[in-house]
């Protein structure tokens, strides 16, 4: 607007002077037609100068108020469009958080109908076996020299007859075998904790004692850096041992075995599992460091 004015400044400057001389006296005596012809077409072009002036001032102030609206404008579209863009982003991630939760779901029961499958066959084995011993220790005798044939259940005769029936084996004590081998295995002596391990889940297949033996078995894998031994150590406390208090270690250390072993994809899922499965135990928290350690995003509702 500063140079309009400028620009009518001196329009109006220089027909003042004009006017001026035009003014002047030429003569004496009276004013010629011609110079009164003159001072009127001169207040005509200021006339139509101002006119001018005032049409484009008046233009110029719309102009300027259409272009503060739009300024106005644009900015409220900026700041409806940064709304709607977070509401998405809220919306997408609530709507993965979902999907991942359902599909933990999913891989949760589908996880537990096989362990389910797998215990009952583990069961059906145990029991066939109690069948297979019981029958053993129920058959007759065969008859030793010396013996009478006659009978149904014969005796034997002579001072060492006792010694000539083969004795079964005896379990060893289970609390005193397994805390022995968990004192080995705590002093490093993986090979005689192994055996004695071995020995708690042979003897006493039902107890859960057996389930935290097995987990022990894949600690010494873990540690001996054997990651594919421990894996399957650790896959049958969560198949056959579910409800073992091992279960959420066995799980967190197969998928640090998994991701030891470059199986990133299989060890993540385990991770995810966990968290899923036992989201307030410390072995949780740990899976979550470990998966934000690798850049894993972690879903809303397993943080």
């Amino acid at each position: 607007m500063q140079p309009n004015r400028s620009y009518r400044n001196h329009v109006v400057a220089a027909l003042a002077l004009a006017l001026l001389v035009s003014l002047a006296p030429v003569r004496a005596h009276a004013v010629s037609k011609e110079t009164i012809q003159m001072q009127t077409q001169l207040q005509q072009l200021l006339d139509m100068v101002q006119r001018l002036q005032t049409t484009m001032d008046t233009k110029f102030a719309v102009l300027q108020n259409l272009a503060q609206q739009t300024a106005d404008q644009a900015t409220q579209m900026n700041g409806t469009v940064n709304v709607l863009q977070q509401k998405l982003n809220t919306q997408v991630e609530n709507l993965n958080g979902k999907l991942d939760t359902s599909s933990g779901q999913v891989q949760s029961l589908n996880d537990s109908v096989d362990e389910l499958k797998t215990r009952i066959a583990n069961l059906q084995k145990t029991l066939q076996d109690m069948q297979t011993q019981l029958q053993n220790v129920q058959q007759p005798q065969n008859t030793v020299p010396g013996m009478p044939s006659t009978g149904s259940s014969p005796v034997p005769n002579g001072p060492g007859a006792m010694n000539s029936v083969p004795q079964a084996n005896q379990a060893p004590p289970l609390d005193q075998t397994f805390q022995a081998a968990v004192s080995d295995f705590n002093a490093a002596k993986y090979s005689l904790a192994t055996s004695e391990f071995q020995d708690v889940i042979h003897f006493y297949p039902l107890d859960p004692m057996a389930g935290s033996a097995q987990f022990y078995l894949g600690e010494i894998d873990y540690r001996q850096k054997n990651y594919e031994d421990a894996v399957k150590n650790y896959n049958v406390v969560l198949e056959q041992f579910s409800g073992s208090s091992k279960a959420a270690t066995a799980q967190l250390h197969k998928g640090f075995a998994l991701i030891a072993l470059s199986r990133r994809d299989a060890g993540v899922h385990e991770l995810r599992t966990l968290i899923q499965r036992h989201p307030q135990t410390p072995e949780a928290q740990q899976a979550r460091e470990k998966l934000n350690a690798m850049g894993v995003r972690i879903a809303a509702s397993q943080r």
